[in-house]
């Protein structure tokens, strides 16, 4: 990959939809911002309850194309085998030194699936020993040079954390709300009859999700939020810039 394609964001999740259902409004106002995003999704999604391994890709790549990413990947490491290997760990590091992000987003540290958890370790494990010199891979016979993102975002799924961060996604809500229908064979339809019926696939389930999104904007005086952990400390170079004066 040409340096000037380095990414901004690069957003990580355990499964395919992961990512829109979490801080898909925030990647759309990121690429709003005038900025490349690129997704890597670990695994097919191919133990869940609906759908098939073949389906979830294809709406995989379908919500790439309603969202604008720059590119989106699929791992394939192992849905309910996402297994803290040296192998999974480097085949993370390729994918971070391959994007050169500056920001990365993750599933949290503690959650409801442990696919979730585990993705979120793997990660966070993974941006660090990216930067490590001695730590050697190579994509499409070339070696590749070490690059450790400046941010680490861990994005809220299940369980109702407590953000460090919230970002005001009013702009963008409503239309990642594409993003995630792009995921048809998961989530709520009209008429939908003859298959079980799944934590997500419930019709208050996306209601819950608008309810979250608006509860987390009231904090911050906007119509709707999404919410994020830091891994560390948030460095404020330019405190103005940071703590806007009002308008």
């Amino acid at each position: 990959m040409d340096p000037l394609d380095n990414v901004y964001a690069l957003a990580f999740g355990a499964h395919p939809d992961d990512v829109e259902l979490s801080c898909g409004a925030t990647l759309l106002k990121i690429i709003a911002e005038g900025h490349r995003v690129a997704v890597c999704d670990l695994t097919s999604g191919e133990m869940g309850t609906l759908g098939t391994p073949e389906t979830r890709r294809e709406e995989a790549l379908r919500a790439k194309e309603l969202m604008g990413y720059f590119a989106r990947e699929i791992l394939d490491l192992g849905d309910a085998e996402l297994y803290y290997t040296p192998e999974n760990l480097r085949k993370i590091i390729r994918i971070v030194r391959k994007y050169r992000p500056d920001t990365v987003f993750c599933n949290p540290p503690e959650e409801r699936h442990p696919d979730h958890t585990k993705a979120s370790r793997l990660v966070q494990d993974a941006c660090f020993y990216a930067g490590l010199q001695r730590i050697e891979t190579s994509l499409d016979g070339k070696a590749q040079h070490p690059h450790r993102p400046r941010h680490l975002l861990h994005y809220i799924q299940f369980r109702q954390l407590e953000p460090d961060i919230i970002v005001d996604v009013s702009s963008t809500f409503e239309r990642s709300r594409t993003g995630v229908m792009a995921f048809g064979s998961q989530f709520y339809k009209e008429n939908r009859t003859g298959e079980p019926t799944t934590m997500i696939n419930r019709k208050e389930f996306l209601t819950g999700l608008e309810a979250r999104a608006h509860s987390l904007g009231e904090q911050i005086g906007a119509r709707y939020g999404e919410g994020f952990l830091l891994s560390g400390a948030l460095a404020v170079h330019n405190f103005s810039g940071m703590f806007a004066p009002a308008s």
